[in-house]
């Protein structure tokens, strides 16, 4: 599933002719672009989708949205690593250790 997330900027930057930001999602730091909001400064916060902050957001609306995906596994489930959401719903690790290895062969 894919969330509309809120994040707060950290910094922002042009890279060849697009205005792009540093954003923090509660601890989570991608790259997003700010071509629908060319006026969001840094400290504000946005609504990101697939990469595109789309919508500004004021402080608490977000640290309250970001506090209840994170009460639900959202975060993880947007954020995480997929080869380790994958393990955790197969039951297994995608990188066992040698003694997984070695009892596995017994």
């Amino acid at each position: 599933m894919c969330l509309a997330v809120p994040g707060r900027v950290l910094d922002i930057e042009e890279r060849d002719g697009t205005r792009m930001a540093t954003v923090d999602f509660g601890g989570v730091v991608k790259e997003v672009c700010l071509e629908y909001l060319p006026d969001l400064q840094v400290g504000e916060y946005a609504i990101v989708h697939v990469g595109f902050a789309l919508q500004r957001l004021d402080e608490e609306s977000a640290k309250q949205t970001l506090e209840l995906f994170a009460q639900l596994g959202m975060l993880q489930e947007e954020f995480g690593d997929p080869w380790e959401l994958a393990a955790q719903a197969g039951g297994t690790t995608p990188f066992p250790d040698e003694d997984v290895i070695e009892e596995a062969r017994k």
